[in-house]
């Protein structure tokens, strides 16, 4: 196989150019460095290692959390023509023997492996007799207690610098905070390798948020908005129940809907994730067991019952719609009892003091997002320190503007009041000392004699959650993490606040009695935009039928044959040749030859 890059993008995946730092980060790792890749589910991150690996000689070996991620994997490489497999524990006996035969007579150029079956001595000692190419782990931030799904198998993996210290380390993950990263470098000995920061912003997926009213409507609504009849869409539950309730409800409406959850037989996952993967418009209500080893790309749309647990898993659970580029839509519905139980569940847990303030600066940055006025994806892109420019336009803030209110001299006082107590509490007491309350705590430390005592009687103590919540998202005010519990302290960016500088505007709803925001106005209805000129085509759903005959005969997801984007060129383009269709993004060489006649066949047929 050649090693130039370029070459094996277009030759094998059918790709005519790499996209954002994905050529920069190929010409790394094939030229033998290691590193950090972060970039948004959906940006490209697989070819990151897999055209080096088959640039490099060698085997490529990548570590991967889910067998169903590996699987999905290995298919769509052998439909590129590729010698890949996995190792894991699901394979039969029949099966692991021929993976095992394989991969001692040299004839992988890609092995996948869980991070168990890695750990085993056996496995290390194989792959030591072997000359290999890379390691890539993937979902690294499973390596760190600081991300949102730690794997303490992943953690066996810091022996991949001590017993192959020439083989290159690549890194790879979509979701990961400041802390996290610097966790993965240190525990995968990648403090000297560059990290390739790629943009996290996903501007095809339209974000919105409203609170929780009654979600049967408007999750009816919004699927009748969203849905363009031909993706998939996903419903986050947040129970094993009402997953089902939902599922059995869709159903009763007309809906092709499935259900899943982690307490369903392994063999039912299996098949619902088989037939969420067949290509049909289905809709899968899941907890947040679903989703990590789904490739599919044209997910059109994925909502939330409930609050997720932090921007991470939002940002990662939304990531899973659109992944083909085109227009797809997110919603979250939230309510207030979110927020309480999700504290509870936090307090309640047996983990680490360490770990559940990690979960609150994280649950409480989630509902700075969700309650602000603002543009809610620059707040959640600032999570990943990515900041944008401008407003993206694409969000329901930025769509349908809420009503503001001038909320300057309460944020001054807060802050104020933060500042005079010390920076060294949490905001209970903060809100306490503004409201006047002469609790034990405030008598103790003097705080009832302060300038700021009192001073926001006026203000519901609910009113003050939301104002810190909206500073914390603007970076007014900061949770410090050296205790166990929350802290809050003013940044530099709460200077031009309380100099009167720069004014505060919060949603009406923020300062009234009630905690939680008020019902938004819907606004008119705003049609989901077309996917492309010859989508819906005769000539495209014939494409499509022909596709999901072929997905059937051998048994893989629909859209490891072709994506609809590629059908949908072929569709708009006609080619009348095998050598026009070589052209058409996504058909690399292994496809023409296995699918080329027969797509000429279908397009002369639907002509």
């Amino acid at each position: 196989m050649s090693g130039d890059p370029r070459t094996v993008l277009h030759d094998v995946f059918g790709f005519p150019d790499f996209r954002g730092r994905q050529a920069e980060i190929v010409e790394h790792v094939t030229a033998g460095g290691s590193g950090l890749v972060l970039m948004p589910t959906g940006g490209g991150k697989s070819l990151c290692y897999q055209v080096p690996a088959l640039c490099r000689p060698g085997l490529g070996v990548v570590v991967s959390p889910l067998i169903a991620l590996m699987e999905d994997q290995v298919v769509a490489l052998r439909q590129q023509g590729v010698a890949a497999a996995a190792l894991h524990s699901g394979l039969d006996e029949e099966e692991r023997r021929r993976v095992s035969l394989d991969l001692s007579n040299g004839r992988l150029k890609l092995l996948y492996v869980s991070p168990e079956r890695l750990a085993l001595e056996g496995t290390a000692e194989r792959l030591a007799r072997r000359d290999l190419s890379l390691f890539a782990v993937d979902e690294a931030h499973c390596i760190s207690a600081w991300g949102h799904n730690f794997r303490p198998e992943y953690r066996a993996l810091t022996m991949l610098a001590e017993r192959f210290p020439e083989v290159p380390r690549v890194a790879l993950t979509a979701t990961a905070d400041a802390r996290t990263v610097d966790d993965i470098r240190e525990r995968l000995s990648l403090t000297d390798a560059p990290v390739f920061r790629g943009s996290f912003d996903r501007p095809n997926i339209r974000i919105e948020v409203a609170p929780r009213d009654n979600p049967t409507a408007q999750i009816a609504a919004f699927m009748e908005e969203a849905d363009d009849g031909r993706g998939a869409g996903i419903i986050y539950c947040p129970s094993r129940a009402e997953t089902e309730r939902t599922a059995a409800r869709l159903k009763r409406e007309g809906y092709d809907a499935l259900h899943y959850h982690a307490g369903m037989e392994p063999a039912d996952r299996r098949a619902a994730e088989r037939r969420f993967s067949s290509g049909d418009p289905v809709v899968m209500a899941a907890t947040i067991a679903f989703g990590m080893g789904i490739d599919r790309p044209d997910v059109r749309w994925v909502a939330h019952l409930a609050l997720p647990g932090g921007p991470e898993s939002w940002y990662q659970e939304i990531g899973r719609a659109g992944r083909d580029g085109a227009p797809a839509r997110a919603l979250l519905l939230y309510g207030a009892e979110d927020i309480a139980v999700a504290r509870r569940r936090i307090g309640e847990s047996p983990a680490a003091e360490t770990q559940k303030r990690l979960d609150h600066e994280r649950l409480d940055r989630l509902v700075a997002i969700v309650e602000s006025a603002t543009c809610r994806r620059r707040l959640l892109l600032r999570c990943f320190g990515d900041d944008l420019s401008e407003d993206c336009g694409n969000c329901d803030a930025c769509l349908r503007p809420p009503r503001l209110v001038d909320a300057t001299e309460a944020a001054r006082k807060l802050l104020s009041a933060v500042h005079r107590t010390g920076g060294r509490f949490g905001l209970g007491h903060v809100v306490d000392v503004l409201r006047g309350n002469r609790t034990e705590k405030v008598g103790s430390f003097g705080h009832d004699s302060l300038s700021v005592f009192g001073i926001g009687r006026d203000v519901a103590e609910g009113a003050w959650r939301n104002i810190a919540r909206h500073l914390l998202a603007h970076g007014a005010l900061a949770m410090a993490s050296e205790t166990n519990l929350p802290i809050y302290q003013a940044t530099e960016a709460a200077r031009p606040i309380l100099k009167g500088n720069q004014p505060v505007l919060l949603q009406e709803s923020a300062l009234r009695e009630a905690a939680r925001a008020s019902r938004r106005q819907r606004g008119e209805r705003r049609a989901a935009p077309a996917f492309s000129a010859a989508a819906g085509s005769e000539t495209f759903e014939a494409l499509r039928a022909w596709r999901k005959e072929e997905a059937t005969r051998q048994a893989v997801p629909a859209y490891v044959i072709f994506p609809d984007r590629t059908l949908e060129e072929i569709a708009a383009r006609r080619p009348g040749s095998i050598d026009a269709l070589a052209s058409v993004h996504g058909v690399g060489a292994s496809k023409l030859e296995r699918y080329g006649q027969d797509v000429l066949r279908v397009l002369r047929e639907a002509s």
